[in-house]
């Protein structure tokens, strides 16, 4: 091998040295860049981004069973709301031509389902008397007069 040949390979394999002296540079720049940003991302812990993406699933399996739960109580609260009185409606009047001040009164008490009890009290001006009757589904089992028809109906309304 000649002298020019052996100098022309040691400055090819300098060439090639310096490139990758630069690609190493290079490469460990980016690494730093790469660390400081998970160390930013995972605080001073000293933890790496698997232990992190194994914690945060943790917490994500959580809240998907805290919203479970949530659901379910939810549901069984939405059952006992559309059984409680939530429809209401009073409808006074004179049940009789010669009383006045409309002292006689029908109220309905409904549920979800429009069932419950209307209550009239009629008034007279030396008795009165009281009655009810109960409501299944929008429907009396006994005829309901013309006031307690219209507070059933107002009743019915004040849901929507």
């Amino acid at each position: 091998m000649s002298a020019s040949a052996a100098g022309l390979i040691a400055i090819v394999a300098a060439a090639v040295a310096v490139v990758g002296l630069a690609l190493a540079v290079a490469l460990h720049v980016r690494l730093r860049r790469v660390r400081a940003a998970q160390s930013t991302l995972l605080g001073s812990g000293g933890s790496d981004l698997v232990d992190f993406a194994v914690s945060l699933q943790g917490r994500i399996d959580g809240a998907h069973r805290a919203m479970d739960d949530l659901a379910a109580v939810l549901a069984r609260v939405e059952r006992r709301v559309d059984s409680s009185v939530s429809g209401v409606a009073v409808v006074r009047y004179d049940a009789y031509e010669n009383t006045g001040g409309h002292q006689s009164a029908s109220v309905a008490l409904l549920d979800a389902s429009r069932s419950g009890v209307v209550l009239s009290a009629i008034q007279g001006r030396d008795y009165a008397r009281i009655y009810v009757k109960e409501l299944d589904d929008g429907r009396a089992a006994v005829s309901l007069s013309p006031e307690e028809q219209e507070a059933v109906e107002r009743a019915m309304k004040s849901r929507q």
